[in-house]
């Protein structure tokens, strides 16, 4: 990024968290500034890519999507082509929310979500066995969600 992330920078990053449709005009007195100020950082965030995108945030239960899993796959070949290849097949799968390379047993935690059980089920045969090298694949069933969020801390960064 061209030049530091300060505290007016984190205030606007902050509420586009909680508001991705507000207006130039009221994310400008939120966090008082010239509206030309204000636009020009916004801007700015997004072409460094501190701002990735905009989207609406969709509730996966009204939409049918009753299940979600986080899924622990281990691997015993772990060859660039193999590990290009699962993640090839992994971001071509529009199930899977997140996918982390992670430290542990596991060597990689996903997040998937699926119409119901038998839908689950079928992902897990024709997506996951597939995958190159898989040498163990643990899914963990969500009974309740408790939280979920996008939003970064704000007071977070601020403290560093």
């Amino acid at each position: 990024m061209h030049g530091a992330v300060d505290k007016v920078d984190i205030a606007i990053c902050d509420r586009l968290q909680r508001d991705g449709r507000l207006s130039n005009v009221k994310l400008s007195q939120q966090v008082a500034l010239s509206e030309a100020s204000c636009w020009r950082r916004q801007k700015r965030l997004e072409e460094c890519g501190v701002i990735e995108g905009y989207q609406a945030i969709l509730n996966r239960k009204k939409l049918g999507l009753g299940v979600m899993a986080f899924v622990q796959i281990s691997c015993t070949d772990h060859s660039e082509e193999a590990t290009a290849r699962f993640e090839s097949i992994i971001a071509c799968a529009p199930q899977v929310l997140s996918c982390h390379n992670t430290t542990g047993e596991a060597d990689f935690l996903l997040q998937v979500v699926a119409r119901d059980l038998d839908s689950y089920s079928r992902f897990v045969e024709k997506v996951l066995r597939a995958l190159p090298g898989v040498s163990s694949i643990r899914s963990n069933l969500s009974l309740r969600e408790m939280k979920t969020t996008n939003r970064l801390p704000a007071g977070e960064i601020l403290s560093i």
